[in-house]
């Protein structure tokens, strides 16, 4: 690895380990209601997919300056001063026997439990699309990604937040599962999607 490519690599890893100033949780603008995160890969064999429900909002921040309820103020460009979310990889889980112990295996568990998204911009495109540019962090290798987000209200008090992108597992240092004494090889392209349900303190 070439010495520019070490010190980039660094300043990422570096940027999503640092712990932001945000609001205490008794203090948090927006509150977590539910949340799902699924991976769909493939093989030379079949598809698979893999879910978890355990999704924890890490840290938020909304500027207080900026005016409106904090639903309406964090959509407002640069309002959203942090936001991350923890996921705890060992709970995603597939409905296919014998996915799990390989997945958890490539995904380095046991060394780094958690998987991290931190946001770093969120920009409107058009309606409800947004773009949302942030650090994600899995088996301890962090790399900038772009997601493409669905933003809609429900009510005053509830935001329903759904995005996807995929990323290339070999990008951060995983090894493809294999099964079946190598016969069974995974594609290194694996689609992400979030959904996420936000609420206000009171909701």
């Amino acid at each position: 690895m070439r010495p520019t490519t070490m010190i980039a690599a660094g300043m990422l890893t570096a940027l999503a380990l640092a712990t932001p100033a945000v609001t205490t949780a008794a203090d948090a603008p927006l509150t977590l209601a539910s949340a799902r995160v699924t991976l769909e890969g493939t093989s030379n064999i079949h598809a698979f997919t893999a879910s978890t429900n355990e999704v924890r909002l890490a840290a938020v921040e909304v500027d207080a300056v900026t005016p409106g309820e904090a639903i309406d103020r964090a959509l407002q460009p640069g309002a959203l001063k942090a936001f991350e979310v923890v996921i705890p990889a060992a709970t995603l889980k597939s409905p296919k026997e014998g996915i799990d112990k390989n997945m958890h295996k490539a995904l380095k568990v046991q060394e780094h439990a958690n998987i991290r998204f931190r946001l770093r911009t969120l920009t409107p495109v058009d309606g409800n699309t947004y773009q949302a540019t942030g650090i994600l962090m899995v088996a301890g290798v962090a790399k900038e990604i772009t997601l493409n987000l669905q933003v809609q209200k429900k009510g005053t008090t509830e935001l329903a937040v759904a995005g996807a992108t995929d990323i290339v597992m070999t990008d951060y240092g995983i090894a493809p599962p294999k099964a079946m004494m190598g016969v069974l090889r995974t594609n290194p392209k694996v689609h992400i999607t979030l959904e996420l349900l936000l609420g206000t303190p009171l909701s």
